[in-house]
């Protein structure tokens, strides 16, 4: 006599599933060291206080529909950008996931992971780390024009120190994104000089 399936019994499957795909996203390759691999983790908290402090502005009364989405999706494309950091030191950035078909499990050429990744950090550290640093300290919008007095680090009080505190994390994303993208360099190098190893194969 078969016993009877009761939802009770399935509970269980959809947390074991997340559990073990945040782990299949976090599991590292051979060869990363400690420091490397914590400042990958920590590139997504660079991002994450500027998108939370961005989100109260889509429950605004005062904006579109249109406006909220955009606050709603540039908050979590921003993350999910910063999320792909991980990619440098985790398995799914060498080798393509079993949940992708047809190319499942076959080696990352180290270019297609390299060049978007230079780009990305060289962009970042000029738009973050320079010219947005440069114009708050000069007090200039990008295109040299004095600050408008509404713009939240001119307000001043709570509402500026929050401003500065939710995106200062963003000066670091840049220098974080590079030196994560030239260990990983480091590290396919490494690999496909190994002897006895035919890199592309695996």
């Amino acid at each position: 006599m078969k016993t009877p399936c009761h939802s009770e019994d399935r509970a269980p499957a959809a947390p074991g599933r997340l559990r073990a795909a945040w782990r299949a996203a976090h599991e590292t390759v051979p060869g990363v060291s400690r420091r490397v691999r914590l400042l990958a983790y920590a590139v997504p908290f660079t991002v994450l206080p500027a998108g939370l402090w961005r989100l109260p502005a889509a429950f605004d009364r005062g904006i579109g529909i249109g406006e909220r989405a955009y606050v709603v999706f540039l908050s979590l494309f921003s993350e999910a950008v910063a999320f792909t950091a991980i990619g440098l030191v985790a398995r799914w950035g060498e080798t393509v996931p079993a949940w992708v078909p047809v190319l499942r499990g076959r080696r990352i050429p180290p270019a297609a992971v390299l060049v978007p990744a230079a780009l990305g950090a060289t962009a970042l550290t000029l738009l973050w780390t320079v010219l947005a640093l440069t114009t708050q300290i000069m007090g200039t919008t990008i295109r040299g024009e004095a600050l408008p007095a509404d713009f939240p680090s001119e307000t001043g009080g709570w509402e500026a120190a929050t401003f500065y505190v939710c995106y200062a994390p963003l000066v670091l994303w840049g220098p974080f994104l590079a030196v994560l993208t030239v260990a990983y360099a480091r590290r396919r190098r490494s690999d496909r000089s190994r002897p006895g190893i035919d890199i592309d194969a695996v």
